[in-house]
């Protein structure tokens, strides 16, 4: 199943100096300020409340892109990407009323169906041994809808939903929610402006559990091995990089020519031998609609590493995809369950890999990449295998940086 992790842009630089970052939230009918509401960095814990003035202040702020996110409870979000350098910058939002604010009707959605709502949770949240100690805390937050035309289920979200990571110590509210699963074309993605805030806990133990959680979740994810592109650093953090190219299968169509046939001929099986009926189906339904092909000579970081001329930034850009193996931390062993799974029907469920393989696609023909390796645009880049395993219960904000010699 494919993965697309679609976040806004919230895309810091640490290390660098900050600027601060202030406004105001206003009514934008009256005018009038909006006290005590949320102004958040989505993405990252970079948050602020409202003064009585419907003012904000970020002192601090690292440069970088970002998707500034405005909220208050009975009016409609709004937000704004800014380009935060090294000077101060104001933003104003004006919030509309929400349509119950201004009187008109609304219809209450009904209650989700159990088993839909179930599929999508247990997508959302994902299956790793993080996400097990992943729950959503406000379910009924959450509309989830199946599209028989579309064979898609779709969760959305009026304000956000809450879910509690108690693996890595956080608790994130995802604003927005825009989640779909298409069950027809085996893909998954979610959108949305989350904004996480660390849980407490009077126990040093417990802190210091999380910080090693938080530490393992970072090594060998996609945004290390992008920090690792960006700062040409690959090799040295741990990550391998061999070019992988898929075409149609030509026996494919030939495949499904003679299923078609097969299963027209169904209905008279009693005329067939059911025997050498069964193995024909069976072996024509692992015919492979693609044909892979890994080029094992490992590829410099130049291959896929481009240094823009005009402008200095950096940018991932190469044929074909890309596989990523890092081997200095084993799969997580709830892996071995999500590969079987995810198996094609009628091939038996491969064994736990020795190390973490990843596929990484390109949706354009370049994305270009922030200092802390964030793409500039996160719709551009599309991950399958260990990264499209990993979901909630690795998800990190983007300000978060490991402890030094965390690669080692």
């Amino acid at each position: 199943m494919l993965l697309v992790l679609l976040g806004g842009l919230a895309v810091p630089t640490m290390g660098w100096a900050q600027a601060r970052l202030s406004g105001v939230v206003l009514d934008s009918l009256t005018q009038q300020p909006l006290p005590f509401g949320t102004v958040f960095l989505a993405n990252t814990t970079l948050g602020n409340s409202t003064d009585k003035d419907g003012q904000f202040v970020f002192e601090q702020v690292p440069p970088g892109t970002y998707e500034v996110v405005a909220s208050y409870l009975g009016y409609k979000l709004r937000r704004q990407a800014v380009v935060i350098s090294t000077t101060p910058q104001q933003l104003t939002f004006r919030l509309p009323p929400a349509a119950n604010a201004l009187g008109e009707v609304v219809v209450r959605a009904t209650r989700n169906n159990p088993d839909d709502y179930r599929k999508f949770a247990e997508t959302f949240l994902g299956s790793t041994s993080f996400s097990r100690q992943c729950r959503i805390l406000d379910p009924e937050a959450v509309r989830v809808h199946y599209n028989a035309k579309d064979n898609e289920l779709r969760a959305t979200c009026a304000e956000f939903v809450t879910v509690e990571n108690r693996a890595l110590g956080y608790r994130i509210k995802y604003y927005g929610l825009d989640f779909r699963l298409n069950f027809r074309e085996q893909w998954m993605a979610f959108y949305g402006w989350p904004i996480m805030e660390p849980l407490r806990t009077h126990s040093a133990r417990q802190q210091r559990r999380w910080e090693a959680n938080r530490r393992a979740a970072y090594l060998g994810s996609l945004t290390h091995f992008l920090r690792s592109v960006y700062q040409n650093r690959v090799a040295e953090e741990g990550f391998q990089v061999l070019r992988l190219r898929r075409i149609t299968n030509p026996a494919r169509a030939q495949a499904d020519s003679l299923l078609a046939v097969m299963r027209q001929q169904s209905s008279r099986r009693r005329a067939l031998n059911p025997a050498r009926f069964d193995d024909s189906l069976s072996m024509l339904v692992q015919v492979p609609a693609q044909l892979q092909y890994l080029y094992t000579k490992p590829l410099p970081t130049g291959a896929f590493r481009q240094t823009l001329p005009d402008s200095g930034h950096v940018a991932l850009q190469f044929p074909d995809l890309l596989q990523v193996t890092y081997d200095r931390e084993k799969p997580d062993p709830a892996y071995a369950q999500h590969l079987a799974r995810t198996a094609p029907v009628g091939r038996p469920a491969p064994s736990l890999p020795a190390t973490q393989v990843s596929v990484v696609h390109l949706l354009a023909p370049r994305v270009v990449l922030q200092a802390n390796g964030q793409p500039t645009n996160p719709l551009e880049v599309l991950t399958e295998e260990y990264w499209g395993f990993e979901k909630i219960g690795e998800f990190l904000p983007l300000n978060y940086e490991p402890p030094t010699g965390a690669s080692n």
